[in-house]
């Protein structure tokens, strides 16, 4: 069997084998994104395939792609059951490895529902390390959302900063927040991210003026539209991380949010938060409502394979 790179022409061999994926959780989403891989594959992003020269069938497919210089992100690993105990995972992620320790990259992270008990077997298994774990909080958005608590919206990149690395949530999280160019990634936290951020979109940070400091933070990285099972087009708008100091401070940030959520006439938001009991459970007594399960993040150190 061959690893090689996936071509256009590959895709009705992917969506055989990929279509009828997680049919209760709403099926794969690579059948709806296969063509828009190929439109924009490079030298930042790198489809893999392994071909077993049976016709038109293939053994499985993964994806890796650059999120900065020294940073790779794997995603979309999936194995043909007819090709299951085939060895077809690590040769695909090895591909990958190597592929991104040739382009500089240090390391190489994963995301893996913390339900796909086969997803995180199989990263282990091929070398990936435990890294982080995050949720989702969901504020619902209201252009007239108010908290009690008494804050001023600051929103300079360097107060955003200093929160966040004050906080217990960047020792958590590794350092790492929602990535600005790749949807489902996650990558290092910079200055520069947060510059940029608040250029072109927003950043959101809360301040207490007796104390001079800021008590919670977040930036929106992107908002975008997409159907959801009844066919119906919403208007998301995704937070990189949301950090508070405490409970009055976190439904403070959640209003800041849904109110910038509601300039951009977004329905629905998302705002990764780190999987701890208190930052959940204040998601929850904040009402911003939060996702049932975890996600989980593993990593490999590619710095041996350059």
């Amino acid at each position: 069997m061959e690893v090689r790179q996936a071509t256009p022409e590959d895709r009705d061999a992917v969506v055989a084998f990929t279509e009828n994926t997680w049919p209760e959780r709403g099926g794969d989403y690579i059948p709806r994104v296969y063509d828009s891989w190929m439109e924009s594959e490079g030298d930042g992003q790198r489809t893999f395939v392994l071909d077993p020269g049976a016709g038109d069938e293939l053994a499985g497919i993964v994806q890796g792609v650059l999120v900065s210089e020294h940073e790779a992100w794997a995603q979309a690993m999936r194995v043909n059951p007819d090709y299951r105990g085939r060895r077809v995972s690590p040769r695909l992620t090895y591909a990958l490895f190597d592929w991104a320790a040739e382009r500089g990259a240090s390391v190489c992270r994963n995301m893996v529902f913390s339900w796909n008990q086969a997803g995180l077997g199989q990263s282990r298994a091929t070398g990936f390390d435990p890294c982080t774990e995050f949720r989702w909080a969901h504020p619902t958005p209201d252009p007239d959302a108010t908290a009690e608590a008494d804050l001023v919206v600051d929103r300079d990149p360097e107060t955003a900063w200093a929160c966040y690395r004050r906080s217990s949530a960047s020792d958590h999280l590794r350092g790492l927040a929602l990535d600005g160019g790749e949807s489902w990634a996650l990558s290092e936290l910079t200055r520069e991210t947060l510059a940029r951020a608040a250029e072109e979109t927003s950043v959101l940070s809360l301040v207490d003026e007796d104390a001079e400091r800021a008590e919670a933070t977040t930036f929106r990285v992107r908002d975008f539209e997409r159907e959801n099972e009844a066919g119906e087009t919403e208007h998301w708008a995704e937070y990189g991380v949301g950090v508070w100091s405490d409970l009055p401070a976190a439904k403070a940030l959640f209003a800041a949010i849904a109110r910038d959520a509601a300039s951009v006439g977004a329905d629905r938001t998302r705002v990764l938060v780190p999987e701890t009991v208190r930052y959940v459970s204040d998601a929850a007594y904040g009402q911003a409502g939060v996702s049932d399960e975890p996600d989980f993040v593993l990593e490999k150190d590619l710095s041996g394979r350059g």
